[in-house]
């Protein structure tokens, strides 16, 4: 069994892995990991996400583990990635709303450990995000032109706006159809529409685990591609996937595109 450790263990992703974790028959839960002076500090991590004591006090410190999942703030990525770059331990990189200097370290820490660094680590959101790039390339050139626009809606509590996963929805249709500007939201006169540009919309409702749509409009007809989940689980999952793929790897940067074979 791979020993795993949580980074952001008494989140509301951190308690779905535990619980997943536990029960995953090829893995060890080693570590569960929260900032210093979080009030769960002490805690069994089974306690704190509802299954039951499972003999893993959750502490600010990792211990022996042969794999990093980090889904938490962009403080505990900065010390999860601190933490795997020294000890030579793969990661599985999986909090958004990550600043430009976090986004450095990974790429640097990658040239010693593998990392699986992905917005979203839903397999249907990355199935999702490869029709996206097939409709972006096919239609590119359609005659009428296409505005493409991404709405998001997720629970109350998100911090970041837009998530990682639209603005990644919206980088895969830019690439793909040679689009270069990225706009956020409209509001009094603006004129007509241009088609260089990405349109990006976050809705924040209640408990919302996660919704996307990519839309592509033009002249006569529209194209939705739209992706939700009904639980946080499917992410959990994903995630405990991507754990078991990364301690395979040679150091690099890897994607759920390469956990999905996708590529």
């Amino acid at each position: 069994m791979t020993k795993l450790a949580i980074s952001g263990a008494a989140g509301r992703m951190g308690q779905r892995l535990v619980d997943l974790g536990n029960q995953d028959a090829d893995l060890e839960l080693s570590g569960a990991v929260e900032a210093a002076g979080h009030p769960k500090l002490g805690q069994d991590a089974g306690d704190v996400s509802g299954v039951g004591p499972i003999g893993l006090p959750i502490s600010e410190a990792y211990e022996d583990c042969e794999v990093v999942i980090d889904f938490s703030t962009a403080a505990g990525a900065e010390k999860a990635i601190e933490y795997c770059a020294r000890t030579k331990t793969p990661l599985v990189m999986a909090t958004t709303g990550l600043e430009p200097q976090h986004e450095a370290a990974l790429q640097a820490a990658s040239k010693v450990i593998p990392i699986v660094w992905a917005p979203s680590m839903s397999m249907a959101v990355n199935l999702t995000m490869k029709l996206t790039e097939i409709a972006g390339k096919a239609l590119k050139d359609h005659s009428t032109g296409v505005d493409v626009e991404i709405i998001e809606r997720h629970h109350r509590f998100k911090a970041d706006s837009p998530s990682g996963t639209a603005l990644r929805f919206g980088q895969i249709a830019a690439d793909a159809m040679g689009i270069a500007g990225h706009r956020h939201g409209r509001e009094g006169m603006v004129g007509a529409r241009p088609h260089d540009e990405i349109g990006y919309h976050a809705v924040r409702t209640g408990d919302n685990y996660g919704e996307h749509t990519i839309v592509f409009g033009m002249l006569g007809e529209t194209i939705e591609l739209k992706v939700g989940a009904s639980n946080r689980d499917c992410y959990a999952s994903g995630a405990l996937e991507a754990a078991k793929f990364v301690v395979k790897q040679s150091p690099g940067i890897y994607s759920m595109y390469d956990v999905l074979d996708l590529n």
